[in-house]
């Protein structure tokens, strides 16, 4: 679903390979029918098949389990679903059939399922059409059915009813196939963690079992020394071609400092071996240290490393918030990008909400080549080095975090807005005016009273219903904040 390289000043940056989505395919309809009505199934069959094409072009895995006559087919279609390991099961209901052929897929495949019923064209052509014809039109009929027998049998399940040539319904659909892919990304995905929590930051503090409970996600406990040690290997060469690359990507700022730039760029690479090294798919991080020591300057040195992996599809995020980079991996999945976000200040003259942080940045989702600049401090922290300053593409925007309620239980928040032009502050962070449509105070109230953290993902495009899809597929409550 995302792009594969971003192209930034020249410099192609490209996107580290992830998981292909992974989705069941079983179509179906009633045995009975294909002695009755000659070509019938022949019809059916060439409509899965489009489906199915459908599927393929967009980049899944397509487990295709063939089509269903009758409940000992279903049950074969369900085993081999079972072995697959799907994200999604798809159940094509291409005519009527009989509930009892699709309800031993949904127990048995151990997935989410989509009920799809995609007629021919958009309308029968009355005149001409016999019953044979007509049923290959009714692909709705059976829907009411499965649907009751699913909430009676407790089997979560979503629909979406058109034809072949309905971009509307496609575009439902392919919704579903995005939340399939963060699924699968996250059942699949290892999340690093790596120094400690910025003290006193309670918001911040992340049960790791709740991660692997809840997501199927594996948490990666790092130490600093094992970036240490990969940063102390980075040889002269690599620094020079990293240092080059930033060179391409971002716009200099005059305060960047030379020695400064360098030790960016070696831990640059070295952050790159410990992606590589530990199979990371995710980075949170922060280390307080003390007196400039080597650690410190580790922590100091990241920002450059940082931005470029979470451009090339592995978000990092600074202050140990690793709720904040799986909500920066689930944006990036279903191509909306999502750069590590805070608020900052109200503009009640404008009436615009200021937000941004100091710290790595999605490069994808700048209006303007990026800037790089050179930082003596960075606020509340000690620290020093080259810090990244950009705002997001004008337009659609939508602020989305991971909550989390006194029970344990993640939530998924959202706000929709639109960032709008103006001035901005030139300190090193990324920032961005949002409008959402109503007085500033009012919306942060709002917002806050959601049980978000102080921390989130700015992702561009409004993408509510996107997440809403991501929510029910992962099993967690939906906000929307709106005002």
């Amino acid at each position: 679903m995302n792009t594969d390289h971003l192209v930034r000043g020249g410099a192609a940056l490209e996107r580290i390979t992830h998981r292909k989505t992974r989705i069941g395919l079983v179509a179906g309809g009633l045995g009975a029918y294909w002695p009755q009505f000659p070509g019938l199934l022949d019809e059916l069959q060439r409509c899965a098949s489009v489906v199915r094409d459908r599927f393929s072009g967009w980049d899944c895995e397509v487990i295709d389990a063939g089509f269903v006559s009758d409940p000992q087919d279903a049950a074969a279609a369900a085993e081999k679903l079972r072995k697959a390991d799907c994200d999604l099961v798809v159940v094509y209901l291409t005519t009527y059939l009989t509930s009892s052929m699709v309800l031993p897929i949904a127990q048995r495949a151990h997935a989410p399922v989509l009920l799809i019923d995609m007629q021919p064209t958009e309308a029968m052509d009355h005149a001409s059409f016999d019953t044979g014809k007509w049923l290959a039109y009714c692909g709705q009929c059976p829907l009411p059915e499965v649907a009751n027998v699913f909430r009676r049998s407790g089997v979560p399940f979503r629909s979406v009813s058109g034809h072949l040539n309905d971009t509307n319904a496609w575009n439902r659909i392919e919704r579903w196939i995005r939340a399939a892919d963060v699924r699968g990304t996250l059942r699949h995905a290892r999340h690093g963690l790596m120094g400690h929590l910025y003290p006193g930051m309670l918001d911040v503090s992340t049960d790791l079992t709740l991660v692997s409970s809840q997501f199927g996600s594996h948490v990666e406990v790092l130490e600093v020394d094992d970036l240490r040690v990969r940063v102390a290997e980075v040889e002269k060469e690599q620094v020079d071609e990293r240092v080059e690359l930033a060179r391409q990507v971002f716009t200099f700022a005059e305060s960047v400092n030379e020695e400064d730039l360098r030790w960016g760029a070696q831990v640059s690479v070295g952050l790159d071996r410990l992606v590589e090294d530990f199979q990371l798919d995710t980075l949170a991080y922060y280390h307080r240290g003390l007196g400039g020591e080597l650690h410190e300057r580790l922590g100091a040195g990241m920002i450059l490393g940082a931005s470029l992996l979470t451009a090339r599809g592995i978000p990092v995020a600074g202050e140990y918030e690793l709720r904040t980079s799986l909500a920066m991996l689930i944006a990036d999945r279903i191509g909306a990008g999502g750069s590590f976000t805070e608020l900052q200040a109200l503009n009640f003259t404008d009436g615009v909400v200021e937000m941004g942080h100091d710290g790595p940045a999605h490069l994808a989702i700048s209006a303007a080549d990026p800037l790089l600049r050179g930082l003596g401090v960075y606020h509340g922290k000690r620290g020093w080095g080259v810090s990244v300053e950009f705002d997001v593409k004008h337009g659609a925007v939508t602020t989305f975090g991971i909550g989390q309620e006194a029970d344990g239980t993640y939530t998924v928040i959202v706000s929709e807005g639109e960032v709008v032009p103006g001035p901005l502050l030139e300190i090193g962070n990324t920032t961005s005016r949002v409008d959402f449509g109503c007085d500033p105070g009012e919306w942060t109230d709002a917002w806050s009273a959601s049980g978000i953290g102080h921390h989130w993902s700015l992702a561009v495009g409004h993408r509510a219903r996107d997440l809403k899809a991501v929510a029910d597929l992962l099993g967690l409550p939906f906000i929307n904040v709106r005002v």
